[in-house]
């Protein structure tokens, strides 16, 4: 597929899709109330990503849910008693935690929120890229359909790629990596690893530019600019802490900057705000200067979860993930391999400490 193509089909896609509709708060409270009391009633645990909605953020905090970043959503689901998930979040999620758990009911408010870096890489092409170097690694983003992780041998988060590369690296072992290109582009910069890019990006990180963010950083000079590692390589140079969602979030909580410009989608405000209210944020530039960007740094397929939706899939169940048995192994044995490691990790560094 070329870029053209791949904007194209992108394109195409979201011109489908609708925003769930704005609420009075009494419409608000009204919903929310009814949510607990669904979760409740079918065994239900919600878990979100911080680029949702802040009142489903702060509804699965709530309820005994999670909100966290794709990682961290695929170990709370793994490892929560509750017999049903409900991922408000993108597909690639939900399918994640369907190969997690198979004997779990994993529900999404839509079944129709995906992603451009799974649409970007359709897993009959990407395969056929695969054979052409059956000498690599092959390492995909979680960001992919369940179809494209079984064809991995490793899967890897934002938070994750850098310590499971480097490993890689270290063993001698060449990489093939998809989607992303510019996260692809920071790995390979950051670990010296030998990467071979498929050529993919997300709609939110591509649209902030450099000229745009030098100009801000004019204006705010004493801002720290966080980014996250999607975005374009010149962007990813201006800034001081370059980091998955998890990783800016902490970098909010601990710099002394009092101001920060910050380049990923801006549903990541509500924690940021929440766990230091006393910083101040601004959002980074998107598409230059009068220009028209596709996603104003919010991911519109995220912006699909709404309460409205979210209820009715925990009333009726209707937007149930299914990953096919056989398909599910194969996209198992990666992610398990993302799992292991990361776990790995975080007991070193707790020793360390």
């Amino acid at each position: 597929m070329t870029r053209v193509e791949d904007r194209i089909l992108v394109q195409e896609h979201l011109a489908h899709q609708a925003e769930p509709k704005t609420l009075s708060d009494d419409e608000k409270a009204n919903l929310e109330s009814r949510i607990r009391a669904a979760l409740k009633a079918q065994d239900a645990v919600l878990v979100a990503h911080y680029y949702t909605d802040p009142d489903i953020q702060r509804l699965a905090e709530e309820t005994g849910g999670c909100v966290a970043d794709s990682l961290e959503m695929a170990r709370f689901g793994n490892q929560h008693k509750a017999s049903t998930v409900v991922v408000a979040g993108v597909r690639f999620m939900g399918e994640t935690a369907k190969i997690l758990n198979p004997e779990k009911r994993v529900l999404m408010p839509t079944l129709e929120a995906t992603c451009s870096l799974d649409i970007g890489c359709p897993a009959d092409e990407f395969s056929a890229f695969c054979d052409q170097h059956p000498d690599r690694t092959v390492v995909v983003y979680a960001n992919t359909s369940a179809a494209v992780k079984a064809r991995a041998d490793w899967v890897v988060t934002s938070s994750c790629a850098q310590a499971i590369v480097e490993s890689l690296d270290a063993r001698g072992e060449k990489i093939l990596w998809a989607p992303d290109k510019h996260l692809g582009h920071y790995v390979q910069k950051t670990t010296g690893a030998d990467v071979l890019l498929w050529d993919g990006s997300c709609i939110v990180h591509e649209e902030f530019k450099y000229r745009g963010l030098e100009d801000l950083k004019a204006l705010y000079p004493d801002a720290a600019v966080l980014v996250h590692p999607e975005s374009p390589n010149a962007v990813v140079e201006m800034a001081d802490v370059v980091g998955s969602t998890s990783q800016l979030i902490h970098a909010v909580q601990t710099l002394p900057n009092d101001q920060f410009i910050v380049a990923t989608d801006n549903g990541i405000f509500y924690k940021m705000q929440q766990l230091a209210p006393n910083k101040t944020l601004i959002e980074a530039p998107t598409a230059g200067n009068g220009a028209t960007c596709r996603s104003c740094a919010h991911c519109p397929w995220m912006a699909m979860n709404g309460l409205e939706n979210l209820l009715s899939v925990i009333e009726n169940g209707d937007q149930e993930v299914h990953v096919d048995p056989s398909l599910r192994e194969d996209a198992l044995r990666p992610l398990q391999r993302m799992l292991d490691f990361t776990a790995e990790m975080n007991l070193k560094a707790a020793g360390n400490a």
